[in-house]
């Protein structure tokens, strides 16, 4: 897992080519007048997800994913995320591989997500996001950026 501001995001040069392409898209884009929904940027390699919600007092099912890296970055609003290596779960609740997401029962620890700062979140990472600040919820506009692992496969 990376938690970082985009302000650092050249110090991950050569961590993963898809990711450092959607970093910088995440930097140089201004998402105000793009729709929530899916935005294909490189076919199924690097796809971003434009979502719209209210933050929710609890998330107790951690998720993660193995095909895609998550790289989740805050465009308004702000929300806690749980995170914790996939070993710590505890139970896998639900799975649903078509769509490249486990769900998960077990212990996290959570950071803040807001502002200039994302959580690029590997296959090895059990998440939780959306979590209110204090268990009070606020609207939120949250892009997420899908790059393939498998980048040059």
């Amino acid at each position: 897992m990376i938690y970082d501001t985009l302000e650092h995001l050249e110090v991950y040069q050569g961590a993963h080519p898809g990711v450092m392409k959607a970093l910088r898209l995440l930097r140089d884009t201004d998402f105000s007048q793009w729709e929530d929904g899916r935005h294909e940027i490189d076919g199924d390699r690097l796809f971003l997800l434009l979502q719209s919600y209210e933050t929710k007092p609890e998330n107790d099912t951690p998720e993660a994913h193995k095909k895609y890296i998550d790289i989740q970055y805050l465009l308004s609003g702000r929300e806690l995320m749980g995170v914790a290596p996939l070993e710590d779960m505890t139970e896998e609740v639900d799975a649903r591989p078509e769509g490249d997401i486990w769900f998960y029962r077990g212990p996290v620890s959570n950071f803040l997500l807001t502002g200039s700062r994302f959580a690029a979140l590997w296959p090895g990472d059990a998440h939780a996001p959306c979590v209110a600040v204090d268990g009070k919820p606020v609207p939120c506009r949250k892009c997420v950026a899908k790059v393939l692992v498998d980048w040059e496969g």
